[in-house]
């Protein structure tokens, strides 16, 4: 039995910035995925097998996203900046009411994470982080 997963798709609106312009600066982005998960720690619950018999809780529900480069805008003269594209992560609580079936997302940070390989003799082992750089948060349509 497979939790529900599928694609995540972001909408944008055209607010205009502080100065008044249309441009405003957001990441765009180029893939992403969702999953419902049980216990996000343990990769196996995609085989649970009471799912087949009773509708599983599934806590939780992982995001993927990744996003393109965004060059941002700099005076005449000055070196360009931009954003690298990046791979974000965010785990957030999802809870489904059992007698209207409405789901409420709850704000969850956003996280890259870091790796770090370590040497050791004969293995290389990589060992990954969590750093929040934000934080996301959804409203039913």
């Amino acid at each position: 039995y497979e939790p529900p997963q599928g694609l995540f798709t972001s909408l944008t609106s055209s607010n205009k910035s502080e100065d008044g312009s249309d441009e405003v600066l957001s990441l765009e982005i180029s893939s992403s995925r969702w999953k419902l998960s049980e216990d996000p720690d343990d990769p196996k619950d995609g085989l649970w097998i009471w799912g087949l018999f009773k509708e599983p809780l599934y806590p939780f529900m992982l995001l993927q996203m990744e996003t393109k480069e965004l060059e941002l805008s700099s005076a005449e003269g000055e070196e360009k900046d931009s954003i690298p594209a990046l791979k974000l992560y965010a785990q957030i609580n999802h809870i489904r009411d059992q007698e209207t079936g409405n789901v409420d997302l709850k704000t969850a940070d956003v996280n890259i994470r870091l790796l770090e390989q370590i040497q050791l003799p004969g293995a290389t082992v990589d060992l990954y982080e969590n750093e929040k750089v934000g934080q996301v948060s959804f409203q039913p349509l």
